[in-house]
């Protein structure tokens, strides 16, 4: 939306400057662009008088001109045809920018001869057109700023051009006065008033208009007037320069009168050569197939359903977006017809967006423009058209009636101070209102036909906020609910899930966020892919279903990065799977995959595949972070998406698991698409118990003095036993004393046989009221030899 700073003068009485309105505008919703002011580049002209102008001695088109300027006597040459002495001209000096030639005047020879400087035509300062010669002017002083003497000769030659941006939300601020409207609630001016003085009826036309019964929901009402004997021609001055000023080329008085209306008042309006129409007009729905070549020159096919106005000859105009060519004024125009309608915001917008037709009316019909204003924006219309044009005005034609918008909502002045955070007087509320044009009736706020965008009592409190200014609003703290140390705002799940974010990302993990939703085949692999699961309505194919696990999206990300050269990975994610569709069917999960090897090739060999352990060790950390207990079982019987011989579930007991790590079914990889050696992860962080004190301090530091004594044991067993249950036999020896169970080392056929291995462990005893003898080691010694024996059936090794 673009209007002059005179222009809005029509409509707001202030001294602002251009700087003060800008930062209003932007301040109260309808921010600015851009600003274009001529002043900015025509500063460094000034006014200059031609003394003498002598033909040039080696040019006959030269004349080598002396001219009085700010600067005293300077010798210009000039090839203008009007140049000569005694004239006042426009003068641009050395280092002087001419935007209409994009130039910087310097000092320069022409011919042999110097010349210090250049007189302007209008064009070179983009003034307009004309450059048969230099600018003449009619008065005038000597090193004046040409600037000042355009403010008060030609000041619309310098009227700045502001440029907003309107939300969809603000069609009233399509026209020039509801931009004036707001300026004055925030105090910037005055709103003048907005009156008509109706052309007198002289006689009652012949010319009939009808809504069909099917129409009247997109046209609930329809007004003209015939206007005879008018004459056609260029518009005044004023009118042309003020829609050159926003970009609208003048085109004749009749078509002038409707874009300035459009723009002014936010009344788009047709006129028709009421010569050139036959029979009556009739608003009326297309029955699709009719062509109409409209003022754009361009020929339209219509569509059944979209809104026309027709007379006998067939379709003249489509309805509230173009005019049609065939009733289109000329200059040999004598009598019209000046149309004022309402349509449908939303029936203009279909039809405009099918027929790819973007035309000023259209932009403002299906944003919504005033419908009560409808009947008298025509007589602003015709009363123009008749002061300027002549001739005289038919009674009133009107088809259907203004549709009915009034409504009010309450004003709650303390609502609207808590709400926004300000303390503004209720007074003050009601007058801003007041000033946006609400009518108050008591507490009820009565809103104007030309905002349709306020819809409730929020919409009270956003006006009265806007006018207001949010810019006003001071930072406070909010105030504590309770006394002392607040309480930590973290659940302790959440804090479960930073700890293992944490933990994931030190033990060199990359994070990723997947999306919740896969495809249904990588969910049946990884027990989903149900009903119970699968999307209504999915955004593709390949997301489907609600994610069972996080691997699968974790493994579509590897297989990506694999596909691009990255071989050797560890993801990790922490997130949500689901086992059903409703509200609550989802558990949270930790997962992680390390894909590849554990390096980059290395000369010492420290390089290798990733295998179970490494997996193993990184869950017993994450565990350990979000406070898992440190003694957990190590059981068989995963889901078969996991290695059958190759993994381990992390549990308090058989029912109790915490995780489960291992090796990925071969069949999994495949069907993933995964390269080379994959192990994973997988935590139920909610499963992991809470501690009984949740104090935050540490418990006491227990230290012996004791020396603490190791012994190591090497048991023959069946290749089929666990090193754990081994481990666990142990431990279980004397707890008192034992403290930790390590296996060292493993070693399998030889002279043992057959399924036979040996495994080595070193088992540490860590006394705490006195020194052990050896008669005391040699008794645990026996208890863990009875122990191991018992439980796997082994042998210590000779």
């Amino acid at each position: 939306m673009k209007f002059t700073l005179s222009w809005l003068k029509h409509h707001l009485e202030t001294d602002a400057s251009v700087a003060d309105i800008a930062y209003a505008l932007t301040d109260l919703g309808l921010e600015v662009e851009g600003i274009e002011n001529p002043i900015d580049k025509l500063a460094d002209f000034t006014i200059g008088k031609v003394v003498s102008a002598e033909k040039h001695p080696d040019a006959d088109k030269l004349q080598v001109c002396q001219v009085e300027t700010a600067d005293g006597p300077t010798q210009i040459i000039c090839g203008a045809p009007n140049a000569r002495a005694g004239i006042t001209v426009v003068i641009a000096s050395p280092g002087t920018y001419v935007p209409g030639i994009d130039t910087t005047i310097g000092v320069g020879k022409i011919r042999g001869i110097e010349s210090y400087g250049m007189m302007c035509s209008e064009r070179e300062m983009e003034l307009s057109e004309e450059h048969d010669g230099i600018i003449e002017l009619p008065s005038g002083e000597v090193g004046q700023k040409f600037t000042d003497w355009l403010a008060v000769n030609s000041p619309d030659k310098v009227d700045p051009v502001i440029e907003i941006a309107i939300t969809p939300n603000r069609p009233d601020a399509l026209g020039v006065r509801g931009i004036a409207r707001d300026l004055a609630a925030r105090g910037i001016g005055k709103l003048l008033p907005l009156s008509v003085d109706p052309v007198p009826a002289s006689f009652k036309a012949d010319l009939g208009v009808s809504i069909a019964e099917d129409t009247s929901d997109g046209c609930p009402v329809f007004c003209g007037r015939l206007i005879k004997g008018v004459k056609n021609g260029p518009s005044p001055d004023w009118l042309q320069a003020q829609l050159r000023a926003i970009g609208l080329r003048p085109i004749s008085f009749l078509v002038d009168v409707t874009n300035w209306f459009t723009y002014d008042l936010n009344r788009p309006l047709h006129v028709f050569d009421a010569d050139k129409v036959q029979g009556n007009l009739r608003v009326h729905r297309a029955k699709g197939g009719e062509t109409l070549t409209a003022l754009d020159d361009k020929e339209y096919t219509l569509q059944a359903g979209q809104m026309v106005i027709s007379d006998d000859n067939g379709p003249e105009s489509i309805a509230g977006i173009m005019g049609g060519l065939a009733t289109g004024c000329t200059e040999d125009t004598v009598n019209v017809f000046v149309e004022s309608a309402y349509w449908d915001p939303v029936q203009i917008a279909y039809t405009g967006r099918a027929l790819k037709i973007n035309s000023d009316a259209r932009y403002r019909f299906e944003r919504g423009v005033d419908p009560a204003f409808t009947p008298e924006g025509l007589e602003h219309a015709v009363r123009m058209i008749v002061d300027h044009a002549g001739g005289e005005a038919s009674a009133l034609i009107q088809a259907g009636a203004v549709p009915d918008t009034s409504r009010a909502y309450k004003l709650d002045a303390k609502r609207v101070i808590s709400l926004v955070g300000m303390d503004i007087s209720e007074s003050t509320q009601r007058c801003t209102l007041t000033d946006l044009g609400f009518v108050m009736d008591g507490n009820m706020a009565h809103v104007p036909s030309w905002r349709p965008d306020v819809q409730g009592e929020a919409d009270l409190v956003e006006e009265v906020a806007r006018i207001a200014s949010l810019t006003k609003l001071k930072g406070k703290p909010l105030p504590r609910i309770d006394a002392g140390v607040p309480k930590p705002i973290l659940t302790a799940g959440q804090m479960r899930q930073q700890a293992a974010r944490r933990t994931a990302a030190a033990l060199g993990y990359n994070e990723c966020v997947t999306y919740s939703f896969i495809d249904a085949e990588a969910a049946k692999l990884f027990g989903g892919g149900d009903d119970a699961t699968m999307l209504e309505n999915p955004i593709s194919s390949e997301m489907s279903h609600m994610r069972p696990a996080l691997l699968p999206g974790l493994l579509r990300a590897a297989a990506r990065n694999q596909a691009r050269g990255f071989m050797d990975m560890a993801l990790f994610e922490v997130g949500a799977g689901f086992h059903g569709g409703e509200p609550g069917e989802q558990h949270m999960l930790v997962s992680g995959v390390l894909i590849g090897r554990t390096g980059p090739k290395d000369v010492h060999g420290t390089s290798r595949p990733v295998d179970v352990y490494d997996a193993k060790a990184d869950a017993e950390a994450i565990l350990a972070a979000i406070g898992a207990p440190a003694k957990v079982q190590i059981l068989r019987g995963a889901p078969d998406w996991w290695h059958p011989g190759r993994h381990g579930k992390i549990c308090l007991g058989p029912k109790k698991v915490l995780g489960i790590f291992g090796e990925l079914h071969p069949r999994v990889l495949r069907e993933m698409d995964i390269k080379g050696p994959a192990v994973a992860f997988t935590i139920w962080p909610d499963e992991v118990p809470v501690p009984k004190n949740k104090t935050a301090t540490r418990a006491a530091l227990v230290a012996t003095d004791l020396q603490a004594v190791e012994r190591d044991f090497a048991f023959v067993v069946d290749a089929r036993v666990e090193a754990l249950t081994l481990v666990n036999a142990a431990a279980g020896a004397d707890k008192t004393l034992i403290t930790d169970v390590r296996v060292f080392d493993e070693f399998i056929g030889g002279s043992l046989g057959e399924g036979k291995k040996s495994l080595a462990v070193t088992v540490r005893l860590q006394p705490t009221e006195a020194t052990l003898k050896d008669a005391d080691i040699e008794a645990v010694s026996a208890k863990i030899v009875e122990k191991v024996t018992k439980a796997t059936g082994g042998v210590l090794r000779g």
